[in-house]
């Protein structure tokens, strides 16, 4: 086996049509809002559609919104896209506001930014309990009560010459004596 394979999601690789090289395509193709006209949970939902289901089909005319009433169920929202992933999101209980953020966040995201396995080039039968390094990880404790921007921040790390300074400087001395 090569090593094509590593770092690629687990099942079939389905490329997103090349999206932002010629022009940007909407990922997300069928928006399905299912909810129930008489139960305490949809209220949110029904609260959307009577105030701005229009609105968002007017701003987003790529993406075709079906409202489907059901009974006796809690409101989900199906959002399938371009390559034929379907996400479903339970609404049970969420206010006017809060569908709208998820709406516009199903329109916003990728079809492929649920959590994936990728596959590495190492394997261990006892993971590292210490966490994953983050950049922030060997950072002084005194820096998480500043506020940034800030000017004493800015003070450059003191660190060893590179060996190239150290070459510039023994070229610049020599040519200096030379001359």
């Amino acid at each position: 086996m090569s090593n094509t394979h590593l770092f690629l999601k687990s099942g079939f690789p389905r490329a997103p049509l090349q999206n932002g090289i010629g022009r940007y395509i909407c990922q997300l193709q069928r928006l399905t809002l299912k909810y129930c006209k008489n139960h305490g949970a949809s209220r949110g939902m029904r609260d959307f559609l009577e105030n701005s289901l229009v609105d968002y089909a007017k701003a987003n005319p790529g993406v075709v919104v079906y409202v489907k009433p059901r009974r006796h169920r809690s409101p989900v929202i199906v959002a399938e896209y371009l390559n034929g992933e379907k996400h479903w999101l339970n609404c049970a209980n969420r206010p006017h506001d809060e569908i709208i953020k998820w709406m516009e966040l199903l329109r916003e995201q990728n079809s492929d930014s649920s959590a994936v396995r990728w596959r590495k080039l190492w394997h261990t039968d006892v993971p590292s309990i210490q966490g994953v390094w983050t950049p922030f990880t060997h950072r002084h404790p005194s820096q998480n009560l500043l506020q940034f921007p800030n000017n004493e921040s800015r003070q450059p790390i003191e660190s060893p010459k590179s060996a190239t300074e150290i070459l510039l400087e023994r070229y610049h001395e020599q040519k200096s004596k030379n001359q």
